[in-house]
C-alpha cells in the first residue's frame, strides 16, 4: 500500500519576529505556539512557510519579507541563507554581542540557578570577517542547487563543487565562490585546485559512494604571515598527486607547509592517517601570541581566531589572579597554549588532555618557548584526574579549565570539588553545559566574574569565562 501523503503546511502572512532563539534562529508566536525561522531580524513583517510542526513548536522558513526590521544590515556574502554559516549577517554587530551576552545570562539564570555578578558585555572580535585562521573545503560531485536554479527550468549537468556542506545533508556541498571568513589567499587557493582539477576531468568525491580523487583541503593561514595547506585525496593515484602538488607549489610559493593525505576510509577525519610533506616542506607552521610562539602541524588544535585566542587566554590569566608562587592545573589543556600562557606568572603548571598527539604539541610548544615548568599528562579527564594523581603531583591552587561543548564529566567535577582549589577560571563554548557545572559547583564555589568573549562573528556562537572563589 502506498504512502499517504501528508498535509500541505500552511503559509503564515503578516507576522512579525519578535526576537532571536537558539542556534542562531529568530522566533516568533502563532497560535500560542513558538515558531523557529531562521535568517529572521527582531521586527520583521514577514510571510513564514511551515515546514515541520511539534507538539510544543514549529519550524519555517521566510517566503516574504513584507517590512524589514530597522535591524536589518546588507549582508556580505553573495552565499548568505544558502551557506548555513554566518547567519547573523544580516544583524548589526553591536546587536550580535548583545544577544551573545544574553544567551549567557539566561543559561545561569534558567539552568545554574545560582547567584551571580553582573555579567560584563561581550568583547568583540577585532575582525569581523577574515578573522578565522583555518577552513576545511570539501569537493563533491553533488553540487547543491539553488531554489533559483531548481526554479529555471535549466540542465545542470556539471554538478562539481568545492566548499561546504549544506546543513542536513551530508552528500550535499554548496560551491562557494568567495568566502570571508578566511584572508583571500583561502579562495585563491581553493579556486586555483578546482579549476585544475577540473581541467584535468578528474573526479570530484561522491560522498553517498564513497569514491572519488579529490576529496578535501584544509587551509590555514596565520597572523605570523605563515600558510598550511593540506590537500586530501580519495585515491592513491601517485601520478596525479604529483602534479597536482607540483602544481600547487609553483603556483603559490608563500605556502610554508604544504602536504596531503591519501584517505581510503568512510569518514573525512585525518587524525589516523599518515600526512605527507610535499619535497621538504615543512610538516608545521608557528603562531605568534605575545611573547610566545605555538607549533601548528596539520593534526593540531588552535583556536580558529587568533587575535580572539589571545583576548581570551588574557582573560584567564586576569581571572587566575597568579602571584607567582601558585601550582596551576590546566585541564583539557589541548595543545598547551593556556598553560604555556600562563606558565611565566605562576610557580608550575600541570596540563591534562585526551589526546596524546596534542600533548606531544604542548611540550613542543613549551620547549620552544623555553618554559621549564609545566607538565603534560594524556588520558580521560576522569580517569587521570583522580585523588591519587593530585596527592602525587600536588594540591592545585588554582584550576583553569576548558572542556568541550559536552562540559566536564560528574567524576571530575567531584575531584575538583574534593581537592578544593582556592581558585577557579572556567573556560567554555557551551554556556548551557557550563552553568549545570556550575551549579554543582556552587556546594563550595561563588562566581566572582562573567566574561563572555565573541570569537565567531555572524554566528550565535560565544565563548564565556567564568571566575570562581573557594568560599570560606
Amino acid at each position: 500500500m502506498s504512502r499517504k501523503k501528508g498535509k500541505e503546511l500552511p503559509v503564515i502572512e503578516d507576522i512579525e519576529i519578535t526576537g532571536i532563539a537558539a542556534e542562531g534562529n529568530s522566533i516568533t508566536r502563532h497560535n500560542d505556539k513558538v515558531v523557529f525561522i531562521p535568517y529572521g531580524a527582531p521586527g520583521d513583517i514577514v510571510d513564514v512557510k511551515i515546514d515541520r510542526r511539534r507538539s510544543s513548536y514549529s519550524e519555517g522558513h521566510i517566503v516574504n519579507i513584507k517590512k524589514p526590521s530597522p535591524l536589518r544590515v546588507t549582508p556580505f556574502c553573495v552565499h548568505f541563507g544558502t551557506c548555513g554559516g554566518c547567519k547573523w549577517q544580516h544583524l548589526p554587530y553591536s546587536y550580535q554581542l548583545e544577544f551573545k551576552r544574553q544567551q549567557v545570562v539566561d543559561a545561569l539564570t534558567r539552568i545554574a540557578k545560582i547567584p551571580f555578578p553582573e555579567v560584563n558585555p561581550c568583547l568583540p572580535s577585532e575582525n569581523q570577517i577574515r578573522y578565522r585562521n583555518k577552513l576545511e573545503y570539501t569537493f563533491s560531485n553533488k553540487k547543491w542547487l539553488t531554489f533559483e536554479q531548481l526554479g529555471s527550468g535549466l540542465e545542470f549537468p556539471d554538478r562539481d563543487g568545492a566548499g561546504f556542506h549544506i546543513p542536513g545533508c551530508f552528500d550535499k556541498v554548496l560551491d562557494i565562490e568567495e568566502c570571508h571568513l578566511q584572508e583571500e589567499f583561502g579562495n585563491r587557493l581553493r579556486l586555483f585546485i578546482k579549476d585544475y582539477a577540473k581541467r584535468n576531468g578528474w573526479s570530484f568525491y561522491d560522498l553517498k559512494g564513497q569514491s572519488g580523487f579529490m576529496r578535501t583541503l584544509m587551509i590555514r593561514t596565520l597572523d605570523s604571515g605563515q600558510k598550511m595547506a593540506v590537500m586530501v585525496f580519495g585515491e592513491n593515484d601517485k601520478a596525479k598527486i604529483d602534479e597536482l602538488m607540483d602544481a600547487v607549489s609553483k603556483e603559490f610559493p608563500e605556502i610554508t607547509s604544504l602536504s596531503y593525505v591519501v584517505n581510503l576510509k568512510v569518514n573525512d577525519t585525518i587524525t589516523d592517517q599518515d600526512v605527507i610533506p610535499w619535497n621538504g616542506s615543512s610538516p608545521y607552521i608557528e603562531e605568534i601570541m605575545g611573547e610566545l610562539k605555538f607549533r601548528i602541524g596539520p593534526k593540531s588544535f588552535y583556536q580558529t581566531n587568533s587575535r580572539q585566542a589571545h583576548r581570551l587566554y588574557a582573560t584567564a590569566e586576569r581571572m587566575a589572579n597568579l602571584k607567582g608562587d601558585e601550582l596551576v592545573y590546566d585541564l583539557y589543556t589541548g595543545t598547551g597554549t593556556i598553560a604555556n600562557f600562563v606558565a611565566n606568572k605562576c610557580k608550575r603548571v600541570i596540563g591534562i588532555e585526551y589526546v596524546p598527539e596534542a600533548i606531544e604539541d604542548a611540550r613542543i610548544n613549551s620547549s620552544i618557548n623555553k618554559i621549564d615548568n609545566t607538565e603534560f599528562f594524556a588520558g580521560d579527564m576522569k580517569d587521570v584526574l583522580t585523588d591519587e594523581f593530585i596527592a602525587r603531583h600536588g594540591r592545585p591552587d588554582v584550576m583553569i579549565v576548558d572542556p568541550p561543548r559536552a562540559g566536564m564529566h560528574a567524576d571530575v567535577v567531584k575531584v575538583i570539588k574534593n581537592t578544593k582549589p582556592k581558585r577557579i577560571v572556567y573556560v567554555s563554548c557551551n554556556p548551557a553545559t557550563q552553568a549545570r557545572d556550575l551549579a554543582d559547583l556552587y556546594e563550595l564555589y561563588d562566581i566572582v566574574e562573567v566574561q563572555p568573549v565573541d570569537m565567531f562573528p555572524h554566528t550565535h556562537h560565544v565563548e564565556n569565562v567564568v571566575a570562581l572563589t573557594l568560599r570560606g
